[in-house]
């Protein structure tokens, strides 16, 4: 028996009209011989923009963003960034 860690993605939450999505993970310990969750509730949050790069994440949020983020919704949010952003914004 050796105890393991592993992430989960817990919850995708997609919020308001920007349809930006709010994901919590869950870091657990589990017991690899029987795969026994010792631990869990571990959680780490963080937040997608329609934006933003999401190669890098797993499958199930890709698929989620992939519905939610019509071509409308990303030219609504780039709009609402050029309105929001100072004048003098280079990132």
């Amino acid at each position: 028996m050796a105890l393991v860690e592993r992430t989960v993605v817990d919850k995708i939450e997609v919020i308001g009209w920007s349809k930006v999505l709010q994901i919590r993970e869950d870091k657990q310990i589990i017991d690899d011989a029987t795969d026994e969750v010792k631990v869990r509730g571990k959680w780490h949050r963080y937040v997608l923009c329609p934006d933003q790069d999401i190669s890098s994440e797993p499958e199930e949020i890709k698929s989620v963003a992939n519905v939610v983020w019509t071509d409308e919704v990303k030219t609504a949010w780039t709009a609402h960034l050029e309105k929001v952003r100072p004048s003098n914004y280079n990132g």
